[in-house]
């Protein structure tokens, strides 16, 4: 209750109203709610007044297991757990790759009650004899259908052999969508759970207002700058499809005088951890991401978010979108979509049941920027001509 206060959270969500009291019965949970509406504090809370309320079974090892899908999804769970925990004095360590395994490995041997990993980092632990797990009472699976995306499953089934049985633990199962593969493994976690279904409200009620940019896929970068410098956007998350798009853009940004930064896979640890803590505190005003960023990451009075390609499919552009417009504030996204990507619009549009508004600016069909292409990257050098054979 004191860590309630510390947080200042008094009136709960609909998630934790829906999953706290099965899971102070003891029951096994299969929750379906979207990012942001509060799914951390309602697996953490129950598991911290079991910790804290029941004496440890005999042997060694962490308690509770939380397994997540990134990084920073990882810190942000131990940033509650530190919150919410501090004066039940529960010890918890995150575990995840970047960075060195030393400190983790002091902090497992230690003697810790909760453990938040991702997946490939804790099998990095599992190699070795002081990683165990034989008192483990709770298990949760956070963000179960992006683990399915990341390719984490096959490592999660290596994880929950090394876990007592199923009928010894209890197992919350939390995801924003459960496609069938996460529904077969469910299946094989859980046992006879009780089923949350959050509905997600409308997105057109949430508080978001949608607008399309029709532009050339050469002229994305210099689009962005100019909505920048026309002040159309002050904090802003701009989302790439790929690693490499994402840094050509924030290194453009730059040259262009605009503060920003990136994270995706192929940066290290600390630049991600930085990057987010200059988002954060708004010392940057651009943050450009992949969908690294989509899920999970809990920001707020972000009041822009940018999809400078289009997303995948109707769930990815609903978590990317999702980043802004939390707790009732009112944000914007704006799409920007090549003549190639109109049909796939359209259907996010449909599905939707949502007509986004259009704004077309015209000067973005002339000069492209200096934002390096693909093919410019890839050779300078003029084409062989190979000579003609004689008739």
């Amino acid at each position: 209750m004191e860590g309630l206060k510390d947080a200042g959270y008094e009136i709960p969500t609909p998630i934790q109203e829906s999953v706290i009291p099965p899971v102070m019965e003891g029951r096994d949970i299969l929750a379906c709610a979207q990012t942001g509406s509060g799914k951390t504090a309602a697996f953490l809370l129950p598991i911290f007044h079991r910790l804290a309320s029941r004496p440890p079974l005999p042997g060694a090892g962490p308690r509770a297991l939380i397994l997540t899908p990134t990084r920073e999804l990882a810190v942000q769970i131990l940033e509650h757990c530190d919150m919410l925990g501090y004066h039940s004095r529960i010890r918890s360590v995150a575990v995840y790759g970047g960075v060195g395994m030393d400190s983790q490995e002091r902090s497992l041997k230690g003697g810790v009650e909760v453990v938040v990993a991702t997946p490939g980092r804790l099998m990095d632990h599992m190699r070795y004899p002081y990683t165990t797990f034989e008192r483990v009472e709770v298990l949760v699976l956070d963000e179960a259908d992006r683990m399915l995306d990341m390719g984490f499953i096959p490592d999660v089934k290596r994880i929950l052999r090394a876990l007592p049985p199923k009928e010894r633990r209890q197992t919350l199962f939390l995801s924003a969508t459960i496609p069938p593969p996460v529904a077969v493994l469910s299946q094989e976690m859980l046992r006879d759970p009780v089923r949350v279904d959050i509905e997600r409200p409308p997105l057109a009620a949430e508080g978001i207002s949608h607008t399309v940019f029709p532009v050339g896929e050469e002229r994305k970068a210099d689009l962005f700058l100019a909505l920048y410098r026309r002040r159309r956007f002050d904090v802003v998350l701009a989302f790439t499809r790929t690693k490499d798009r994402a840094e050509r853009l924030s290194r453009f940004l730059k040259r262009h005088g605009v503060p920003c930064a990136s994270i995706h896979g192929d940066r290290t640890q600390e630049e991600r951890t930085k990057a987010l803590l200059d988002f954060r505190t708004g010392k940057l005003p651009v943050l450009v991401a992949t969908d690294i960023a989509a899920r999970g990451l809990d920001i707020e009075d972000i009041g822009h978010v940018v999809n400078i390609d289009l997303p995948q499919d109707l769930d990815d552009y609903i978590h990317r979108v999702g980043r802004t417009a939390r707790a009732g504030a009112e944000g914007d996204a704006f799409t920007f979509v090549t003549p190639k990507e109109e049909r796939k619009l359209a259907s996010i549009e449909k599905r939707l049941k949502v007509n986004f508004r259009r704004e077309v600016i015209e000067e973005f069909a002339g000069k492209p920027s200096d934002e390096p292409s693909r093919d410019h990257k890839r050779s300078h050098k003029p084409p062989r001509h190979r000579p003609r054979k004689p008739v």
